[in-house]
């Protein structure tokens, strides 16, 4: 009687000890298995994360003739132009004649060419211009700038101008003005008479370009 209860206790204790240890087993699996997981859902965001950009340095942003016709538009207005394009930074840099070189072909902001939609036959510097999608491109100078409509489309930069593609050059004059603008700036003004001017501001520098539609 005696062995076999010392045999019963030893085999229960037995049988505790192999129980304890499936169960340490089976929860040491499982955390395995949820570090595994945390660590493989971690390596996934981790990777989603870099292969999505920063914000752009020099956002895109819209310029509309009429201006407030995006946000802010009757019923009987209409849209005359519209302009995409990027928005570069001063950063305590000199711009013109130096960032931007005189004379020579630019892009007219930052990233890809100026895209320029006309709704509507119109004349910009004096020069017809009939309704269609262009790029803008500009040849700034000290005291005039040359504007350059381009029928050649979706290109980087100025770096694939071709002037063969021109559709009409104008050439208007550039300002020395006394407040500074920070980030390139393109914006319509209206003025009476189905009238408008397009104004380009960067550092102090401004220039005007007359519209008539």
């Amino acid at each position: 009687m005696r062995y076999l209860l010392l045999y019963n206790t030893k085999k229960n204790k037995l049988t505790f000890e192999i129980k304890k240890y499936i169960i340490k087993s089976f929860f040491t699996m499982k955390n395995q298995k949820l570090t595994l997981l945390i660590i493989l859902s971690f390596v996934l965001l981790n990777c989603k994360a870099q292969s999505i950009q920063a914000p752009d340095v020099s956002p895109l942003n819209v310029a509309y003739l009429p201006d407030n016709y995006a946000h802010d538009w009757s019923k009987h207005e209409k849209a005359i132009m519209k302009v995409y394009y990027s928005q570069p930074k001063k950063n305590d840099r000199k711009i013109f004649g130096s960032l931007v070189p005189y004379g020579k072909v630019w892009r007219t902001g930052a990233n890809e060419s100026v895209e320029i939609k006309v709704y509507q036959d119109l004349t910009l510097g004096g020069k017809q211009l009939p309704a269609g999608t262009y790029t803008l491109y500009s040849i700034p100078n000290e005291k005039e700038w040359v504007i350059i409509i381009n029928s050649v489309l979706d290109h980087w930069g100025a770096y694939s101008y071709d002037q063969a593609k021109d559709v009409i050059r104008v050439t208007v004059p550039s300002t020395t003005v006394s407040e500074t603008t920070e980030s390139f700036s393109i914006r319509f003004n209206e003025s009476s008479g189905n009238k408008a001017v397009m104004r380009l501001a960067w550092d102090q520098t401004l220039v005007e370009v007359p519209i008539s539609y």
